[in-house]
C-alpha cells in the first residue's frame, strides 16, 4: 500500500473549472456542512455541498467518474443555521438545520427545518418544519444544533440536545410518518453527535457529553433508541465519526482536545491510540479494497492546515496507522467517498472558498493524484 502526496495548493497543482465561471465568481463557500457532504448518487455522479451565510452551494459531476463538474449552484436556506447532511441508501440527500424566525412584536420562533434532494443535479424540495422538542416558546430557543442520519430503510432520524441538556430524537416510522420526539436522559449533551446507519437497517450513535460520551442503539428496526453504554472518552468537538467495520459493529474515530491525537473505539474493546495530530473538524472515514485487502481510510485536517490521510487494515488499527500529509492545504475538514469506479476521492475547501477534489491514481496501491479546483 502506497500513498503519494499531490502538489501543494497554489504551487503548481492542476487547475480545472467546472464550466460555470460566473457562478463560481459570485458564490464563495464559507464553511463545510456537518456530516458526509461529499456523496455519490444512484447514477454514479458525485456531489459536494458547502455553506454560505444564506444558503448552500452544490457542485455535481456531469458524468459518473468525472472529471468535469458543474457548479457551484446556489440554493437558499433562509434563516437556517447549523446545517447537517446525510444520504440514504435510496440516494436521497437530507438536510436538517436549526431555523430562527422573527415574528410580530419581536417574538422569536426556533424550529428545525428539513429539505430533500431526490436525485443528482435536481433541485431541493421545499423546506419543511420538524418542530421543536419544546412546545414552551420560552425553552424552544435553547435547543442545540441538529444532526441528521438516514436508516437503510430510508427513514430519517434527527438528533438534538434539548434545553435541559438531554438528548432528543425524532424519527420517521416505517410508514413514513414523523413520530413524536423521544427523550433520552443525559446531562450536558453536545451538538456533535455521530450517528451511524447500519446495513441491517438499525441506527446507533455516539453522543458526546460533558463529561464523557454515551452510546445509543436501536434494539430493532422502527424502535426507539436506547442508551446502552457510557464511555469515559472526551472527543474534541465536532471530531467524532462512526463507520460500520463489520456486520452490526461500529468503530468510532475522534481526536483528543488536549493532545490533538486520534483514537478509535468499538464496543467490547479498548480505546486504541492511532497517533497523528488533528486540527478541529470532523474526521472522514470510509472502507474500501486496496490491493485486495479490506482497508479503512481516514482523512483529517492537520495542525498546519494540510489534508492528512491514513490507511490501515479494517479493524486492525493496533498494527499502526501510516499518516501521510498530502501537501494540499484545506480551510476546513476534508470529506471522503468512492467514485463510480471505486476510486477514493478527497474533497476540501481552499482559502478562497473554492472546491478542490483529488482522486486515487490508476497505478495500484493507495496513491492520490494532485487535486483540481472545480
Amino acid at each position: 500500500m502506497r500513498m503519494r502526496s499531490g502538489g501543494a495548493v497554489g504551487r503548481g497543482a492542476a487547475e480545472q473549472t467546472g464550466g460555470h465561471q460566473s457562478a463560481a465568481a459570485a458564490f464563495r463557500a464559507e464553511s463545510v456542512i456537518d456530516g458526509r457532504w461529499l456523496t455519490r448518487g444512484l447514477d454514479g455522479r458525485l456531489t459536494a455541498y458547502a455553506r454560505t451565510s444564506d444558503g448552500l452551494l452544490r457542485w455535481t459531476e456531469t458524468q459518473p467518474g468525472g472529471p468535469q463538474w458543474k457548479g457551484p449552484e446556489f440554493f437558499p436556506a433562509p434563516h437556517i443555521a447549523s446545517l447537517s447532511v446525510a444520504q440514504g441508501a435510496d440516494g436521497f440527500i437530507h438536510f436538517v438545520g436549526r431555523r430562527t424566525l422573527q415574528g410580530k412584536g419581536g417574538s422569536t420562533t426556533v424550529d428545525l427545518a428539513h429539505a430533500i434532494q431526490y436525485q443528482s443535479g435536481r433541485p431541493l424540495a421545499e423546506w419543511q418544519s420538524l418542530g421543536n422538542p419544546h412546545r414552551d416558546p420560552a425553552r424552544a430557543p435553547f435547543v442545540g444544533d441538529p444532526v441528521v442520519a438516514v436508516a437503510a430503510s430510508g427513514a430519517t432520524y434527527v438528533f438534538i440536545g434539548n434545553a435541559s441538556g438531554a438528548l432528543a430524537v425524532r424519527r420517521e416510522s416505517a410508514a413514513g410518518k414523523w413520530r413524536p420526539w423521544q427523550g433520552i436522559k443525559g446531562k450536558g449533551v453536545r451538538a456533535d453527535m455521530a450517528p451511524v446507519s447500519l446495513a441491517s437497517g438499525l441506527i446507533e450513535a455516539l453522543v458526546p457529553m460533558e463529561p464523557g460520551a454515551m452510546r445509543c442503539c436501536q434494539p430493532e428496526q422502527d424502535a426507539d433508541l436506547l442508551r446502552v453504554q457510557d464511555l469515559q472518552i472526551a472527543p474534541a468537538e465536532y471530531s467524532a465519526v462512526g463507520l460500520e467495520t463489520a456486520p452490526g459493529r461500529v468503530t468510532y474515530y475522534w481526536s483528543d482536545p488536549a493532545t490533538t491525537g486520534l483514537f478509535a473505539y468499538r464496543a467490547g474493546g479498548w480505546v486504541i491510540p492511532l497517533g497523528g495530530t488533528a486540527a478541529p473538524g470532523r474526521i472522514a472515514a470510509l472502507r474500501t479494497m486496496i490491493d485486495g485487502y479490506d482497508c479503512t481510510v481516514l482523512a483529517h485536517r492537520g495542525l498546519d492546515g494540510q489534508v492528512v490521510l491514513g490507511a490501515f487494515g479494517t479493524e486492525n488499527e493496533g498494527a499502526g496507522v501510516w499518516w501521510s500529509p498530502t501537501g494540499e492545504w484545506c480551510a476546513e475538514a476534508p470529506a471522503l467517498t468512492l467514485d463510480h469506479y471505486g476510486r477514493v476521492v478527497v474533497a476540501f475547501l481552499d482559502a478562497e472558498g473554492g472546491l478542490r477534489v483529488a482522486r486515487q491514481g490508476p497505478e495500484g496501491g493507495f496513491a492520490m493524484e494532485p487535486s483540481v479546483r472545480i
